[in-house]
């Protein structure tokens, strides 16, 4: 599933790309993907002649303002792409909800997993609709925090610091890649308690929170070997290439070069490096 470096990449694609644009026609071809919706005709409505104002990222959902006053809300969810291209263009298999602009130009999501989801919502409904969206804790990239905060968040739980950083709850956004990428940035097991950490390990943790989301974004996410990942321009992510553990069991570590270990943790895998990280 698309990360924070990934959906942030995105969002800024789309603001620089789409907002100004007036939407001329749509067509869903898949209704799972707009299910929230009663049936497609209604996604159709709210979205044709209403021109896209805005683009915002929470956690790991694109939230498109309207001049309509509605907001339409995009998740990808395992699979999601989209891809901007021209009319004559061929569709891609599992292309389900084609946006086409006045201005010439397509907005297509593509789906083959159909895990994703796109809806229309006014903005007071929008935690009645996806209620996760009410419950997400901290930006790390658009609500800096002190290091002090972020300590008296970790001393209130007691909980292993991989689980920590996945809960939506805490940071939103942090998924599996980046929890073990910020783990081994900051020297760190993935299932130290919490409330074992030292302040030097603390502030530790907190700066390789907000460096390694940063430099993920700044090499556009990354794309793992299924290749489902790609930006507006259908381009994979280049961070996969600046990983240090994940995915790279028994490469060397880039620290120490011992062998990187894979375990079961939670049921998703864990990367770390035995000796470099404590």
């Amino acid at each position: 599933m698309p990360e924070l470096p990934e959906v942030e990449t995105i969002r800024r694609e789309l603001d620089r790309e789409v907002v100004g644009r007036k939407i001329k026609a749509v067509e869903v071809s898949g209704a799972r993907s707009v299910r929230r919706h009663t049936n497609r005709k209604q996604f159709v409505e709210h979205l044709t002649d209403t021109k896209i104002t805005g683009v915002e990222r929470r956690g790991k959902y694109l939230v498109v303002k309207l001049d309509s006053g509605e907001l339409l809300v995009i998740h990808l969810g395992m699979s999601g792409q989209l891809l901007r291209a021209q009319p004559k263009e061929p569709l891609a298999k599992h292309t389900h909800v084609v946006i086409t602009f006045n201005q010439g130009g397509q907005l297509r999501f593509v789906d083959p997993r159909t895990f994703g989801e796109l809806f229309v919502t006014a903005p007071d409904e929008l935690t009645a609709q996806a209620p996760e969206l009410a419950e997400l804790g901290i930006d790390p990239v658009d609500e800096p925090m002190s290091w002090q905060d972020f300590g008296r968040m970790l001393l209130r739980q007691d909980t292993k610091l991989k689980a920590f950083l996945m809960d939506q709850h805490n940071l939103a956004g942090i998924g599996n890649i980046y929890s073990d990428e910020i783990l081994f940035a900051a020297g760190l097991r993935y299932d130290r308690s919490t409330r074992s950490l030292s302040s030097q390990e603390m502030r530790r943790l907190y700066r390789s929170v907000v460096e390694i989301l940063h430099e993920a974004i700044k090499y556009g996410g990354s794309t793992l070997d299924d290749e489902q990942y790609v930006n507006l321009s259908g381009k994979p992510g280049e961070y996969q290439h600046h990983h240090n553990v994940y995915a790279r069991e028994r490469q060397p570590c880039p620290r120490c070069r011992t062998p990187i270990v894979k375990v079961k943790f939670q049921g998703r895998s864990a990367f770390f490096c035995e000796r470099c990280q404590v």
